[in-house]
C-alpha cells in the first residue's frame, strides 16, 4: 500500500519522463486497486499505455479520468485523440485479452522446493531390498517380476504371503514356490 501518494506519482512521471513507459505501467499496475478513484493515477496511467502504443487501454483510463473529473479538457482533448488513434488501431479484443494475459504471467514464478533431507545416493538406489524385508504390497505380478530376474527366495516369500491373503489359490502358489525351490 502507498502511504505517500505525491512520492508514487513523482516516481511514476519520472519514469515516463525517461520514455520507460513499461516500467512505469508496472508499478501503476500493481496500485491500481488503491487508486481507483484517483484522477492523476488515471492520467499517468492513460499517458503511460498512449506512449507503450496500448491505444484501448489508454482510452479506458482516460474515459475513468473524465468520469472522475467531467470539467477536465485535458482528459477529453486526450480521449478524442486516443479515439482517433483507437480507429487506426487493428481491432481485435482477443489479441488485447491475450497481451493483458501475457503481461500478468510475466511476474510468474514457480516457488522453489527445497529438500528436507540429503538426496539418496545412486549407489544406495542401485541397491535391492533384502529378502527378508517385508513387502507391503504383494502380488502376482511382483513375484512373477522376481522371477524374471533370477530373485527367487523374494519370490518365494512373496507367493509365501499370497497364500494366506489368497487360500483359495494356494495350491497353485505351491506349485510355484516348489519350481522355484528346485531352481535354486
Amino acid at each position: 500500500m502507498v502511504t505517500e501518494p505525491h512520492l508514487f506519482f513523482a516516481d511514476a512521471s519520472l519514469d515516463l519522463s525517461r520514455g520507460d513507459s513499461d516500467a512505469c505501467i508496472a508499478k501503476l499496475e500493481k496500485e491500481i486497486h488503491d487508486f481507483r478513484a484517483s484522477y492523476t493515477f488515471h492520467a499517468l496511467y492513460g499517458r503511460a499505455l498512449k506512449t507503450a502504443g496500448r491505444y484501448r487501454e489508454a482510452f479506458d483510463a482516460y474515459a475513468t479520468c473524465c468520469r472522475i473529473a467531467p470539467w477536465n479538457q485535458v482528459a477529453w482533448k486526450e480521449l478524442v485523440n486516443l479515439h482517433f488513434l483507437k480507429l487506426h488501431e487493428p481491432s481485435d479484443p482477443v489479441v488485447t485479452e491475450l497481451e493483458h494475459l501475457s503481461r500478468a504471467l510475466s511476474g510468474f514464478a514457480i516457488p522453489l522446493a527445497s529438500e528436507t533431507c540429503e538426496p539418496t545416493t545412486l549407489k544406495e538406489q542401485k541397491q535391492p531390498f533384502s529378502d527378508e524385508e517385508d513387502i507391503p504390497v504383494p502380488t502376482e505380478s511382483l513375484a512373477e517380476l522376481f522371477c524374471t530376474q533370477n530373485a527367487y527366495k523374494k519370490a518365494i516369500n512373496v507367493y509365501s504371503v499370497l497364500m494366506d491373503i489368497y487360500p483359495d489359490k494356494a495350491p497353485l502358489y505351491r506349485e510355484k514356490i516348489s519350481e522355484l525351490l528346485e531352481k535354486t
